[in-house]
């Protein structure tokens, strides 16, 4: 209020105080300029280029492959509620989430790629947060968790893991299903594991007769087999395995909070709106929410 009653004194026509209080106010609204917090710093310069940059996981389904999937419509979704157009940056998964934070939300790739503005399917998890520090991550939208489903032909019972013994069960390379499966009962079932690159591909295969289980996160065996008969899946326990499944949200550059509250809201508005849940079901996948 102080700086704008400066400038209506300077504007009056004849006023004594028209030079030195122009140049005061010129200095003072500098200084304001300057002082802007760069939590909204950022967000104004994402509003002057109209433009949301998301990062998601490439060939990741149901979440994002090829331009399409749940975390690319939850990017559009959020970038028209902030009244932006979005801008992808697909991306391969590094070796660890904290590379992957690194270069997609504070940093960068040393080969020039992002970051981006935010980074979606980020797991909200309390030592993930501590040892990031330079991120803010937030806004859980869903809570994973892995599951086993069978070919009802050929495994007609199951009252457990052992019901599998002997059978050939698929999973992802490098993934959870993998590592509990490949450890449980001190290798009972490594023999009869088959690895693949992608849970979609074992997906793939059990769809063909050529397996007889999956072991994989819910929603990639929701989406895989929506529209197949003759396939249960089933709710399983291993000792290494989280009971209640992981929570995943987005994470932003720590200092851009501003970005980090107006895409909270956002993600408030589609759950009480029902769109979140349209968004999942688009993809045959049930929101669990967190």
């Amino acid at each position: 209020m102080k700086l704008l009653n400066i400038l209506r004194r300077a504007s009056r026509p004849g006023s004594q105080l028209a030079s030195r209080s122009r140049h005061a106010a010129a200095l003072l609204l500098v200084s304001a300029l300057a002082a802007t917090p760069p939590a909204f710093a950022d967000f104004e310069k994402i509003q002057k280029n109209g433009v949301l940059k998301v990062a998601v996981y490439e060939e990741f389904p149901p979440y994002s492959q090829k331009q399409e999937g749940i975390d690319v419509d939850l990017a559009q979704a959020l970038a028209s509620k902030l009244g932006l157009k979005v801008s992808l940056l697909p991306f391969t998964a590094g070796e660890k989430l904290n590379d992957d934070l690194r270069n997609m939300v504070w940093k960068g790739h040393y080969l020039g790629y992002g970051p981006a503005d935010v980074l979606l399917h980020v797991p909200y998890d309390k030592q993930l947060i501590a040892a990031n520090q330079q991120v803010e991550i937030f806004a859980p939208y869903h809570t994973e968790t892995v599951r086993l489903v069978r070919n009802t032909a050929k495994v007609p019972e199951f009252s457990g893991m052992d019901s599998l013994v002997g059978k050939k069960i698929g999973v992802e390379k490098v993934s959870i299903s993998g590592v509990v499966l490949l450890g449980e009962a001190d290798g009972k079932f490594r023999d009869s594991t088959q690895i693949f690159s992608t849970a979609a591909e074992a997906l793939e295969k059990l769809k063909a007769g050529e397996l007889d289980a999956v072991l994989a996160n819910r929603s990639e065996i929701e989406s895989a087999l929506r529209d197949a008969p003759n396939f249960a899946m089933h709710d399983v326990t291993f000792q290494r395995l989280p009971r209640k499944g992981w929570i995943v949200g987005m994470a932003v550059k720590k200092d851009n909070l501003e970005l980090a509250r107006r895409l909270q809201a956002a993600t408030n508005e589609l759950f009480e709106s029902g769109e979140m849940a349209k968004i999942f079901a688009k993809h045959g996948v049930q929101i669990v929410k967190p």
